[in-house]
């Protein structure tokens, strides 16, 4: 119970002695509360909740997350300019800081109809799999926008499909599906057979924790052939790492496809702001993209190596907030549910990390990210139908689910899942297909009572 305050200690004698007289309650474990271990931030919540370092930082760490918070947060510039270190904005982005889509690093809202679309892109390809390559005018992601003299790529158009449904009970509901298109193209159509996925940007928080989950008990979770029959056939996210050239687990992205915080770092700087590193040294420009080519640079990298560490000691030392109404009734129901659900199967409770954490502060610690890393086949609905050499168009890697109840209140929105479809986790839960399938059924056959009490403990975690 060291470093828990005081109102958490009565709160847990409470709900203890709560959960001994009233049957169908989930018990708590010892330290599901704190789910970053040490690493929790127990003191600043409302809209401020993500932004906080971790308590357990050194005093040199600290110091190299606030340098790596003012390059998250501060707007890059067109080069050449003054600010040296902060220019080479471009030529094509998707925004001018990593704030500007992980805004007070959450998550950012679905795109809306015909609207704002910042924090929402979409990614490009042709063809598949082992023969998966960029498109050849745009590259791997569309880029709405540009420096002065350069055409931005175009403009994305969203729109949104009503799709009904009924609970088992007669309760109706409603889901919505995006559809989306890449209009007013400045560089020539796309090629015939391009391939596109619409990504909304995730929440930034507990990063570092997740890189220290241990490599071998992913793979004790790992079940391609589903040999145990319960259908789920998680499989781990194999990718080369951009650092060291050799193979790695996939941790970060929608699908899995960086292996580390700093290697996450750079591919959203290249991919997003345009700004080059030492892991990623080329501008985004294709060979379709004349004026993109002929702009001048911001030096070679355009962002420093030790920059780069700190946006990655930033990004991975970004504290999970502290659970909240853990211990009330209707919460304690919801976790018994989600138990029986099946749901921790994909969304593993806990963990413990070692050394593989980029951090030494994060090392040996409990947490609660309720995910197991691995990428699941989600089923056709969620598909987007561009196969990549580490995960197929319908496999997602398992988001984790901490912090997730606070988005309303730090992004003043609650969409989920990864195009940002789902109003909510009753939705997302009836999105899931695939090895998800079950458990959506189930839940779709559940009382109110018992489907409310779930939601209530998501948005505890």
């Amino acid at each position: 119970m060291a470093g828990v305050p005081s109102r958490v200690v009565i709160s847990l004698s409470l709900s203890l002695s709560v959960g001994c007289a009233s049957p169908g309650l989930a018990e708590l474990e010892d330290g599901e509360w704190l789910p970053g271990g040490d690493a929790t931030n127990t003191m600043l919540l409302g809209r401020n909740a993500f932004i906080f370092p971790a308590p357990n930082l050194e005093p040199d760490t600290e110091s190299e997350f606030f340098l790596g918070n003012s390059f998250f947060n501060q707007a890059w510039v067109e080069a050449p300019a003054s600010t040296v270190t902060r220019d080479g904005l471009g030529p094509l982005f998707h925004a001018r800081s990593c704030s500007g889509c992980h805004f007070r690093d959450g998550r950012a809202n679905a795109p809306a109809a015909n609207g704002e679309v910042l924090g929402a892109l979409v990614r490009l390809s042709v063809g598949g799999g082992e023969s998966f390559t960029p498109e050849p005018t745009y590259g791997t992601q569309f880029q709405d926008r540009a420096l002065p003299d350069v055409p931005s790529e175009g403009t994305l158009n969203v729109q949104w499909e009503e799709v009904s449904g009924v609970y088992d009970d007669g309760t109706a509901y409603s889901l919505r599906r995006p559809t989306f298109s890449l209009d007013q193209l400045a560089y020539g159509p796309l090629a015939n057979d391009t391939r596109t996925s619409l990504r909304v940007a995730p929440q930034m928080i507990g990063l570092g924790l997740l890189e220290g989950i241990p490599a071998m008990g992913l793979q004790q979770l790992e079940d391609p052939d589903d040999s145990d029959d319960d259908g789920i056939s998680g499989v781990i996210s194999r990718v080369v790492d951009a650092q060291s050239g050799e193979a790695a687990i996939g941790r970060f992205g929608w699908k899995g496809e960086q292996p580390s915080t700093r290697t996450q770092s750079a591919a959203a700087f290249s991919g997003d702001l345009g700004i080059t590193s030492d892991l990623f040294p080329n501008e985004g420009c294709t060979e379709m993209q004349a004026e993109c080519l002929n702009q001048p640079d911001g030096g070679t990298p355009e962002l420093e190596p030790h920059l780069l560490d700190a946006v990655a000691v930033y990004s991975a030392a970004l504290a999970v907030p502290v659970r909240r109404n853990w211990e009330e009734e209707e919460v304690l129901i919801g976790k018994r549910v989600f138990g029986d659900l099946a749901c921790g199967t994909c969304h593993t409770p806990t963990w413990q990390t070692d050394t593989s954490a980029p951090l030494a502060e994060l090392v040996n610690q409990t947490i609660w990210p309720y995910t197991d890393l691995l990428l699941h086949d989600m089923g056709p609905d969620l598909a987007d139908q561009r196969p990549l050499p580490n995960a197929t168009g319908s496999e997602w890697r398992t988001p984790p689910l901490w912090g997730l109840g606070l988005i309303p209140t730090v992004n003043q929105h609650d969409s989920l899942l990864h195009d940002g479809r789902a109003r909510g986790f009753a939705e997302a839960i009836l999105w899931h297909g695939g090895e998800g399938e079950a458990s959506r059924d189930a839940f779709a056959a559940l009382p109110a009572t018992e489907r409310e009490a779930l939601v209530r403990f998501l948005g505890s975690l």
